[in-house]
């Protein structure tokens, strides 16, 4: 009788070090999906976060990328999945997936409060807006006279209509009392390549994306959104350094199924945070231009709330809507 119970409780993970993976159900693999391709910043991340939460949890844990209609694809895919599916799984979205499509398409596929849980932020990121090399403007202030003396020509390109980069300028347009036009591009390599050859003036993108070329000398950065200076980019101004009052940043995050229970939700929330404040891990974020972020599921919950507030009467107010 004893030998039988001490397998049953080894079995449930009840024995302190049983094998049990933690904050899932034993013996099956934990799924990540992650609505954009393989190799972008969205996708390392979370290769780097499973290659850690394996070991963690003692159990397989798999990426599968389920790409299209700007991450709407893997939202759609988790929300319809049968109910022993959506136990395991996870996804990973950014504020265009949980924030922006909500309000800008009159059917986005799913309901991001109702059909989803958050479980833990990873990463966070900025913008920056940027000009060509050949450029005459070197600095925010100029940037200002400029549009002051060429109003009908403040355009800003941007990788995508709809996107936070698109928002975030209508938001930098309000605060120097001129509002761009704003270009969206099928994705930021046109965006870049059009800015880099002085077809576009202007353009804002992730900081990510944008820092390469700064370091090739083929674009300037006149300031980034975020509160202090980037490490990488100790010359470049915050646009509060440089007299406009914005800031902002986004975000990569783990969401889960409602039909996951909430515990287990939680414990999965815990354990990748460990995993972020890992310092390996931090660094091998912030090789990839992106900033760790350590938060469990209350704190995420926190975040974005928060996050929904500052995005949603920008987003609301531009009168944007999408309809594919």
């Amino acid at each position: 009788m004893r030998t039988w119970m001490i397998t049953a409780l080894a079995a449930w993970g009840l024995l302190a070090g049983a094998p049990a993976a933690v904050g899932q159900e034993a013996g099956k693999p934990l799924t990540i999906v992650v609505g954009y391709p393989p190799g972008g910043s969205s996708d390392r991340v979370a290769r780097l976060v499973a290659d850690r939460l394996k070991d963690r949890l003692r159990t397989p844990v798999i990426v599968e990328n389920k790409t299209g209609a700007g991450g709407r694809i893997a939202a759609q895919y988790l929300r319809n999945a049968q109910p022993d599916v959506a136990r395991n799984t996870l996804m990973l979205a950014n504020p265009a997936v949980m924030v922006v499509a909500p309000l800008v398409y009159a059917e986005p596929g799913y309901d991001a409060a109702r059909d989803f849980q958050p479980v833990s932020l990873v990463s966070s990121y900025h913008f920056a807006l940027a000009v060509s090399a050949a450029s005459p403007i070197r600095d925010v202030a100029a940037l200002r006279q400029w549009v002051k003396d060429n109003p009908r020509q403040f355009t800003v390109g941007v990788p995508a209509t709809g996107s936070l980069p698109h928002f975030f300028a209508l938001m930098l347009g309000q605060q120097i009392g001129q509002q761009p036009e704003v270009v969206g591009y099928r994705g930021s390599a046109p965006l870049t390549a059009e800015l880099i050859g002085g077809i576009l003036p202007q353009a804002i993108d992730t900081l990510d994306t944008l820092l390469p070329q700064q370091q090739g000398g083929k674009i300037r950065i006149l300031a980034i959104s975020a509160e202090r200076r980037d490490r990488a980019l100790p010359d470049v101004p915050t646009f509060r350094e440089s007299g406009i009052d914005l800031a902002a940043d986004g975000w990569n995050a783990f969401f889960a199924s409602a039909a996951m229970p909430a515990e287990q939700a939680a414990r999965l929330g815990r354990e990748i945070a460990a995993v972020m404040g890992e310092p390996a891990l931090q660094q091998a974020v912030r090789a990839v231009n992106l900033e760790p972020v350590v938060a469990d599921a209350a704190e995420t919950a926190k975040r974005l709330e928060a996050y929904r507030g500052q995005w949603e009467p920008p987003v609301r107010a531009s009168g944007f809507t999408a309809t594919q």
